[in-house]
């Protein structure tokens, strides 16, 4: 079913994204599930913005990556804006998130959020994340 949410995403919302996929958090780290199109960071720490989106189980905009200094995991230098969405069981408990990446700086908003969001419960990926994504 990850692959089946990258393929969807990546043709739905492709035009803006640099990079997309799935981290699974397990103890201090994230590690990578699946991704479109190249490589990325893996495992990563939780100090970055997949980390905070995922401990905090709220979505995450960030207009320019540049601004959070040691808070930003730059697996591409080109990358300038970043959206991360928690993907969560059930009971509320977050066991990952999906984050993509953009070559252009504002390149997600609140419906982005709320497409990758549908998208990861129509699959039965996620139950739907509750409050206004924070945005950066």
């Amino acid at each position: 079913m990850f692959r089946r949410a990258i393929d969807l995403l990546w043709g739905g919302v492709g035009a803006g994204l640099s990079w997309i996929g799935f981290y699974e958090a397990a103890g201090d780290e994230m590690t990578l599930l699946c991704r479109e199109p190249k490589p990325a960071c893996s495992p990563i720490g939780l100090h970055g913005m997949c980390g905070r989106g995922w401990g905090e189980r709220r979505a995450i905009i960030i207009d320019d990556v540049a601004t959070l200094g040691s808070n930003y995991i730059a697996c591409d230098p080109r990358d300038r804006s970043e959206v991360v969405v928690p993907v969560l069981n059930a009971d509320g408990s977050c066991w990952g998130v999906l984050d993509a990446d953009s070559y252009d700086p504002a390149s997600f908003d609140e419906r982005d959020v709320a497409g990758m969001s549908g998208v990861l419960a129509a699959l039965g990926l996620s139950v739907p994340a509750l409050g206004t994504p924070l945005r950066l």
